[in-house]
Formats: C-alpha cells, sequence, structure tokens
C-alpha cells in the first residue's frame, strides 16, 4: 500500500505522521533555529546603536535563513518515500517548505495540499492526515461494566 504523509510546520519544528497499512508513524524534526534578533549593547559599545542594531540584525536574519533552509532539507528528506503529501501550518513556514519542495520535481508532484492550520497536538494532527487521506479511523467502543 501507499505511505501518505501529512506534516504540520512552524519556523521552529515539524511534526511528520506518515500513513502506511492503517498504521500512522510520527516523527518530530526541531529546526534549531535562533530565535528573533534582539538587540543587546549599549549606545557607548562601537558605533551608533541604531547602525550596530541593523548590522547585527541583517547577519542574524542570514544566519536563521540558513537554518531554515536545512531543516526544510531534513523534512524533505522524510518525505522522499511519500505517495502524497499533505502540508500544514500556521505561518509562512509551509509556504517556504513547499517552495523548497519545488525545486525536487517527482517530490513536487505528490504535494496534494498546502493549508492553514493553527497549532495542535500530535493525536489531533494523526486524526486529521487520517481524515484528510481517508483512512479507516479506529474507533473505541466503551463498554458497560
Amino acid at each position: 500500500m501507499k505511505k501518505n504523509t501529512g506534516l504540520w510546520i512552524d519556523h521552529m519544528e515539524a511534526i511528520i505522521v506518515s500513513i502506511e497499512n492503517g498504521e500512522s508513524t510520527v516523527h518530530r524534526v526541531d529546526s534549531g533555529a535562533e530565535s528573533h534578533f534582539k538587540p543587546s549593547g549599549g549606545w557607548k559599545s562601537g558605533g551608533t546603536n541604531v547602525a550596530q542594531a541593523v548590522s547585527n540584525e541583517h547577519t542574524s536574519e542570514e544566519s536563521r535563513k540558513h537554518q531554515y533552509h536545512a531543516f526544510f532539507l531534513k523534512v524533505i528528506d522524510l518525505l522522499e518515500d511519500s505517495s502524497k503529501i499533505a502540508i500544514f501550518g500556521p505561518g509562512e513556514a509551509k509556504v517556504e517548505l513547499n517552495n523548497e519542495i519545488e525545486k525536487h520535481k517527482e517530490l513536487h508532484k505528490k504535494v496534494t495540499v498546502v493549508e492553514p492550520c493553527e497549532r495542535i497536538t500530535e493525536n489531533q494532527l494523526i486524526t486529521k492526515v487520517k481524515t484528510f487521506f481517508s483512512v479507516d479511523i479506529p474507533r473505541q467502543i466503551h463498554k458497560e461494566p
């Protein structure tokens, strides 16, 4: 049977749910990216504080772009053997990942949706992916004693 994969992604982590033969497998990938730049130092730390902040912010932003790129490549490696891919997430990371996947022509053909989705739990993501790919979700039966 084919392996369908859905993932939730933001700039801090990706949660990848693969469904094969009705069984789900979950992988988490941490981006390792630095948080956004927060200027430090005072006005006497060399140069104007505005010029330093702009320079440091630019350097930090470039570093973060490289970290995101490496993060997206790790995620793409985990998607290589998928038949269909659904991408979910709250911000721009899902679009940036899709743009990176477009560079891999065969993999890009497998992307079925890129859809906004706020933060959800791992179990909610598993259910969402199974529902999206119409996999039977086992129902729990509660018996009265």
